[in-house]
């Protein structure tokens, strides 16, 4: 017989380890198992081990809820933010229910049987479990397959060409000349990161993105952990860089052009009146319709001030021998070519779902509060905030479930379905964000609709008193399997 457990939950990154938290601290009665397909665990942070990589959120935002982040830096780097995730495992035993080494391969609901039967290749081989909820922690980006566009001529490159999601630990780029193609958060750590050792680091791209620096450091938190208990300093700054967040990010869509024009302005001062911030640093785009890149302490405008790095902005004609031929008959020379070009979006690890027999196609499904889909029973996805940290949506995302749980086992039921029966509600895009991992795959993604609850708030606040105190009961059909005909409990 196949293993049964009330929750499994599929992925032992900060939303894996976060939803396992609450589990056990909200419905302590019911058994859960973290599936991790990798060895480690850490999500994200323990894929990535470019040079530099570091949070683009702040760690009062970015940690967890209930295990304050104490270091004195608040934009952190890979490492610490592992070493993090791995110790608040281990302080409230979660890393025990952690399974390394499996990956699921699929997922089929069975409505007669209340339950998902979830095939799994682990350490033992094939194996089968059950479960009647199944939280999905997977992330959104495949860790298998980056997104890689071919570059004419890149079979004739006499150096070497890598990707920073598979980052050889054997390279070694001191004193040599490097570029870095791309002009999003990765390549923005990149740069200044690979300057120090390199002869020369150009940043290549096709188009600007917007860039803002920010202290590594939060002063204030640092003040207040002084003069408060950890917790408590800890919620206060947390809610203090919730609140500024959601007031810039209000500002950007009410007054674009005066925010470009400011963003802009931050960049001039740092590196002065004669720098082409037009050509350079001026997105096509308004601020917040792609996600705005974080630099600490200007570290990548200090590093072309002092000649140790360049932007270029132009397109690629062919790869060279000796580097890379621009359409405007430039050649940068390069021993190195980093293709920071961007993820390969795979919602929920690419995991194949049936419901009774039938194939779920996410593409005709609407997602339900922004975790869960329309005619999917007992099913949650983790899928983080895009204008502010992804651990806001995840901890409220992880609660919800708790909360959904605890009432279908009080009103003795075992199948939550979100359901559409208005015919007012139109279709809306996955998410209103034009950054191209999401664009790339928008025709295989959910939709959102038009009302709520299938209405996305990307609203942190808005999220908490939807999630922690609407109503369970709003477009979601709670039954039995030997019920006869489906009831809505009121």
């Amino acid at each position: 017989m196949a293993e049964h457990l009330d929750v499994i939950v599929v992925g032992a990154g900060i939303s894996g380890i976060g939803t396992g938290y609450h589990l056990q601290t909200r419905c302590p009665d019911r058994s859960y198992a973290i599936l991790e397909a990798r060895e480690q665990m850490g999500g994200t942070w323990d894929l990535f081990r470019y040079p530099g990589i570091r949070s683009d959120s702040d760690m009062h935002t970015l940690g967890f809820s209930f295990h304050p982040w104490t270091q004195a830096k608040a934009i952190a780097d890979g490492p610490s933010i592992k070493a993090y995730v791995e110790e608040t495992a281990r302080a409230y035993g979660i890393d025990r229910h952690i399974r390394f080494g499996t990956r699921v391969l699929s997922a089929n609901w069975s409505t007669p049987d209340a339950r998902w039967t979830v095939d799994t290749d682990g350490p033992e081989g094939r194996k089968t479990l059950t479960c009647g909820f199944l939280a999905m922690c997977s992330g959104y980006y495949s860790y298998e397959k980056a997104h890689a566009p071919s570059f004419a001529g890149a079979e004739a490159f006499a150096g070497r060409i890598v990707h920073p999601q598979f980052w050889p630990q054997d390279l070694d780029y001191t004193g040599k000349n490097v570029v870095v193609i791309g002009s999003g958060a990765t390549a923005v750590t990149l740069v200044p990161e690979m300057a120090k050792d390199a002869g020369q680091v150009v940043m290549l791209q096709r188009s600007p993105t917007y860039v803002v620096s920010r202290p590594a450091e939060d002063a204030f938190a640092n003040w207040v952990r002084r003069r408060l208990p950890s917790k408590a300093a800890y919620g206060v700054t947390r809610w203090k860089n919730v609140l500024l967040g959601m007031f810039f990010y209000r500002m950007t869509r009410k007054k674009p052009e005066q925010t470009k024009q400011r963003l802009l302005g931050m960049v001039r001062e740092h590196l002065g009146p004669d720098y082409d911030i037009a050509t350079h640093f001026t997105p096509r785009y308004n601020p917040w319709d792609q996600r705005l890149c974080l630099v600490p302490d200007a570290d990548l405008f200090a590093a072309i001030k002092q000649g140790r790095a360049e932007v270029v902005t132009d397109t690629i004609d062919r790869f060279v021998p000796e580097g890379i031929r621009l359409t405007s008959g430039r050649t940068i020379p390069a021993d190195v070519i980093v293709t920071a070009t961007g993820l390969e979006l795979s919602l929920m690890g690419g995991v194949p779902f049936t419901v009774d027999g039938e194939p779920v196609n996410l593409a005709d499904k609407l997602q339900y509060k922004g975790m869960m889909f329309s005619d999917v029973p007992n099913l949650a996805f983790t899928f983080g905030y895009t204008n502010a940290s992804w651990t806001l949506k995840a901890d409220l995302v992880a609660k919800y479930v708790c909360r959904l749980l605890n009432t279908m086992r009080k009103r003795g039921v075992r199948i939550a379905t979100p359901y559409n029966d208005d015919p007012a509600v139109t279709t809306e895009a996955f998410v209103d964000f034009t950054s191209g991992y999401i664009q790339r795959a928008a025709a295989a993604l959910p939709k959102q609709g038009s009302k709520k609850p299938w209405k996305l708030n990307q609203n942190y606040a808005l999220d908490v008193m939807a999630m922690r105190f609407g109503s369970v009961d709003d477009a979601m059909r709670f039954s039995n399997p030997s019920l006869t005909s489906v009831r809505r409990v009121a």
